[in-house]
């Protein structure tokens, strides 16, 4: 027995040695796409990232960073952190595994063969879970996802720990650990509470007699606890804490956060009194069940981090979670509203009002004063609502989504709106329940979990395209069905590495495992019944409760880990239902150690070899790079307006961690609509002064000027600074009520003008003395909306009270968010665009005029590009969206152009031969945002160098028809609008060459078209 533990234990650190080994050979070096940028920095810096916030996390990747020798290395550390953790979730998989396998065994000591088998299937479980797709996607980088991963596993084995000695004396020390790391995790996310209703059901079948209502009761009272956790604990401590405080501040006139200190005196004595009370009455139970609360309470008392920190006003402060109040809000995740779960309104219904508006309070003069109220939740027409909700959001493109899926026709409803009698079509409750099985369920959960254990066709999102983010096996006769077949596809499409095919392979190891353990017994019944409880919880419970709205921003894959961690077991309990069958054939230990080595490569190996090409970040630096290359876009001093995660957080990053450009001001619109944002932009950050706002505080308090509406009381164009003063005013003449009854802040006309201080726009450097002449004397614009929300109105007011004393520059993502109104303004200076006194109409999509010499030397001298070009180095999606290959690739193409237009040839091409060095095709497929870039080589003169480019873009679009060609009928009809984009693609390629006189090379382009769109008209035939 002692030598089969060692064993266990040795195989079990062998395991996470190989996680480890591969998670630090793949690692990211630095940081990566989405919320990483904040999250390194809020542990680098002891930061506030967004709500609800991640202290735990916070905490262990600080330690992780004073390891790292340097700010250069903070990045790394957090993502090595990530690493560990997930190598100590694959340790922790391989014991649980063997646990639950041990079990499935009648006779306690098990043979030479039953306990290789039980050894074999903790390795190939634990090891297949290593490689797998998206688990080994947030092991690599510094995400709280791996951390949340290993919290989930530690405490579900921490129950099995408990189960061995159970009956022992101490045994419950186990049970208030599991209630210590639950208040812990939810310091990392909330996904570990999931794990709860397992645990639960592990202490039943250990302590009861099996009984179906003794389970049902079980699951009860372990939801119960979840629930409690969920929706008592973690709002009902600060919510407590602010009644306290309120008290305390505005009662007793004593300082801010006083009452929280009171209150924890009193949970603290009511502690020691509860433990004493019931220690020494014997009362057991009650003694266990109140150290569990105390040690949840303590692990939770991890965001006490985020108040201490909110206090000391760092730059990034999301949220400023100073107080009682604004810590309430921010746990609550206010700002990102909310969803309706069991019941609630379609997606055409009418609102009819609002219900339970919250109350705002800040601080004000030393106590908390309601500042406003905030719209409570919606109310809608009662006709047009259902239970279980799933198509609700009204947003065009979401409504558009919502009837393709659950293929809605309705039924007509006829509803008053508005005093207006209108007939509505009501989708049915079938149809709901279509759109939840079809999308949320197949295409959010399904998809995941075979890209996990079947294949992957490639890494671009996809919203159910047959050609974008599917699901394949690699078994031909199966996916020519899926995705067409394989040997017509073009090579970039082959060869791409994220297309990885396991031919069922893991599939077909956890099926065998589900129904072997199901089939064991009472054993195998009851831990069959815990692992698909955790199974279900981490998977199909998560699809409910996002109640997700298609075009998610991205893919969501990384939220069913947990789920996948579950399947895993019995994919790894495959190897003893294998051995269950090989024993009649092969006796004893020989046969058993084959079925384990072949299990090991079918599935582990098979994995590691299919996805360690496209898992490896070893190299990449271009998210890092791509915000420096934004900051260097910008002149000192500057203000740089971004929107959205990918645009900021990795700037945040460079600026914060690594010291990049301190001097500019870095402000994300997407936070201006919220007061605490617009007050933090008025203090110095770092190097970068205060941004101007010509408003008190108290005048953009949340519920206040959230919408402006326009109103056409002055004909002409109003000065911008004179409409921000009128829309300040407290004379009851600058509102207007509204049907509600509420007075609301409006302008007075929707077209503006600021007035051109020449002199300030050339002493700031806004505009070169050579242009001087090209100043306008003032910048006009117009609003073509009937409303503006908080956040348009902040981007106003500050470029009017900056009155051209700073440089402004915006992000090329806000060009089409349609919430900034001076795009005829803009100078294109690289990544980032600045505002400039000299009027460029906007055309199509190319915005802003051009200073060559200042783009020139952005593009050539000081961006840097991350190894983009090296082959070895796996470009994904999310690279290939974020450092916008199209935006850069026109970034150097208008570069180009504005040097031929001043005859400057040979500068040009050189631009034009570095776009095609940095960004080859042999990376990064060339596609029409190459056109412009092959123009110029024409006109420069370079003839044989854009010869050379449109033979590969024609190599390319031709290989994508001949595709087409080869499709299935069925999916033949969904791609006529790819097919028409790579014909007229191909005709664009035809017009550039006849254009310039390349007969040769326009015949043959011409005769190869016409050969495909021939045999397109026959397959249609």
């Amino acid at each position: 027995m002692q030598n089969t533990t060692r064993i266990n234990n040795i195989l079990g650190w062998i395991v996470f040695l190989i996680a480890t080994v591969t998670y630090f050979l793949t690692l990211e070096p630095t940081v990566s796409w989405w919320d990483c940028g904040e999250f390194i920095t809020s542990a680098f810096k002891l930061e506030v990232g967004h709500p609800p916030g991640a202290p735990t996390f916070i905490i262990l990747g600080r330690m992780f960073t004073l390891l790292g020798g340097g700010p250069e290395r903070a990045a790394v550390m957090v993502n090595a952190m990530s690493a560990l953790a997930s190598a100590g979730t694959i340790m922790i998989l391989y014991w649980t595994i063997v646990h639950l396998a041990n079990k499935l065994f009648p006779e306690e000591k098990l043979s030479a063969s039953e306990q290789i088998a039980v050894w074999g299937s903790g390795l190939v479980g634990a090891l297949a879970f290593t490689f797998t797709d998206s688990f080994w996607f947030s092991a690599v980088e510094g995400e709280v996802y791996a951390l949340s991963s290993f919290f989930t596993a530690l405490v579900f084995w921490a129950i099995l720990k408990w189960e061995n000695v159970a009956h022992e004396k101490n045994a419950n020390r186990w049970l208030v650990l599991i209630a210590y790391l639950v208040g812990l995790s939810i310091g990392v996310h909330l996904l570990n509470l999931l794990a709860i209703p397992a645990i639960g059901l592990v202490y039943y079948f250990k302590k009861y007699e099996f009984s179906w209502k003794g389970v049902i009761w079980a699951l009860i009272a372990s939801m119960g606890i979840l629930l409690g956790i969920q929706y008592g604990i973690i709002p009902g401590v600060p919510r407590v804490a602010f009644v306290f405080d309120r008290v305390f501040v505005n009662t007793f006139g004593l300082p801010f956060n006083s009452g929280i200190l009171f209150m924890v005196a009193a949970i603290i004595a009511g502690a020691v009194w509860a433990i004493r009370y019931t220690r020494k009455r014997n009362m057991v139970v009650w003694n266990t069940a109140v150290t569990m609360v105390i040690v949840i309470l303590i692990g939770y008392s991890s965001f006490a981090l985020i108040l201490i920190r909110a206090s000391a006003n760092p730059p990034m402060n999301q949220n400023n979670p100073d107080n009682a109040f604004a810590l309430l809000r921010y746990l609550n995740r206010e700002q990102y509203g909310d969803r309706p779960l069991a019941y609630g309104q379609y997606y055409n219904a009418p609102r009819i009002g609002t219900s339970n508006p919250k109350d705002q309070y800040n601080k004000v003069d030393g106590k908390y004063k309601m500042t406003g109220t905030m719209p409570g939740k919606s109310e809608f027409d009662p006709k047009m609502e259902t239970i279980f909700p799933r198509m609700y959001s009204d947003n065009a493109n979401h409504v558009r989504a919502y009837k393709e899926w659950g293929k809605v026709k309705g039924t007509p409803v006829r509803i008053r709106d508005r005093g207006e009698v209108k007939t509505l079509q009501k989708p049915t409750f079938g149809e709901n329940l279509r759109f939840f099985f079809s999308y949320q369920l197949g295409h959010m959960y399904m998809r995941y979990f075979m890209w996990n254990f079947v294949g992957r066709q490639n890494d671009i999102q996809g919203h159910g395209e047959f050609n974008n983010g599917n699901w394949i096996s690699g078994i031909e006769a199966f996916d020519k069905v899926k995705v067409g077949p394989t040997d017509e596809m073009p090579d970039f499409m082959k060869n791409d590495p994220s297309r990885n095919t396991y031919y069922f392979l893991p599939l077909i190891f956890g099926l065998l495992g589900m129904f072997y353990q199901y089939n064991q017994g009472k054993k195998g019944k009851e831990t069959f019944t815990v692992t698909m409880l955790l199974f279900l919880l981490t998977g199909i419970a998560i699809v409910v409760y996002l109640n997700q709205y298609p075009f998610q921003p991205r893919e969501r894959d990384y939220a069913y880990a947990g789920s996948f961690y579950a399947f895993a077991i019995w994919v790894g309990l495959g190897v003893p239902a294998l051995h269950s069958l090989v024993k009649k054939v092969l006796k004893g230990s020989p046969g058993t150690i084959l079925v384990t080595v072949v299990s090991l490569a079918l599935v582990p190996g098979i994995l590691a070899a299919e996805n360690w090409d496209d898992h490896d970040r070893s190299g990449r630096y271009m998210t890092r790079d791509y915000a420096k290359n934004y900051l260097e876009s910008c002149a000192p001093n500057a203000i740089l307006f971004t929107y959205g995660d990918n645009d900021t957080f990795p700037l945040w990053y460079v600026q914060e961690v690594e010291g990049v450009r301190p001097d500019i001001k870095i402000i994300n619109t997407s936070y201006l609509g919220m007061d605490w944002y617009i007050y933090q932009q008025q203090f110095t950050t770092n190097e970068a002064p205060p941004v101007p706002f010509t408003f008190s505080e108290d005048k953009y308090y949340m519920g206040r000027m959230d919408a402006v509406l326009f109103q056409d009381r002055i004909k002409g164009s109003v000065e911008l600074s004179e409409a921000m003063e009128f829309l300040g005013s407290d004379d009851v003449r600058t509102k207007v009520k509204v049907t509600t009854g509420a007075m609301m802040d409006y302008l007075p006309s929707k077209e503006f003008h600021i007035t051109v201080d020449k002199q300030k726009a050339l002493d700031s450097g806004t505009v070169k003395p050579e242009d001087a002449n090209l100043i306008a004397d003032r910048i006009s614009f117009k609003i073509n909306k009937s409303m503006i929300g908080k956040s348009e109105m902040a981007v106003l007011n500050m470029i009017a009270a900056n009155n051209w004393e700073r440089p402004i520059y915006i992000d090329h993502s806000l060009l089409y968010t349609g919430n900034i109104h001076f795009l005829d303004w803009l100078q294109f200076e690289g990544l980032a665009y600045r505002f400039v006194p000299i009027r460029t109409p906007k055309q199509g999509i190319m915005s802003g005029r051009i200073d060559a010499d200042i783009l020139y030397d952005n593009v050539m001298n000081k961006y840097v590009w991350g190894n983009v070009n090296d082959p070895d180095i796996h470009m994904d999606e999310y690279n290939r969206k974020q450092i916008n290959i199209m935006q850069t690739r026109y970034m150097f193409a208008r570069l180009a152009e504005a040097l031929v237009q001043k005859g400057e040839n040979e500068k040009a091409i050189e631009v034009i031969d570095k776009l095609f060095e940095l960004f080859p095709d042999s990376v990064i497929p060339l596609t029409f945002d190459s056109f412009p870039a092959v123009e110029q080589y024409y006109r420069a003169g370079a003839i044989d160098k854009a010869n050379e480019i449109v033979r590969i873009l024609a190599k390319n679009s031709l290989g994508m028809l001949n595709y087409y060609t080869s499709l299935p009928e069925k999916l033949a009809a969904t791609i006529e609008g790819d097919q028409n984009r790579e014909i007229s693609q191909m005709r664009n390629l035809i017009i550039i060459t006849r254009n310039y006189k390349q007969d040769e090379l326009n015949k043959e382009l011409d005769a190869e078209l016409q050969a495909l769109i021939d045999k397109l008209e026959a397959g249609r035939s």
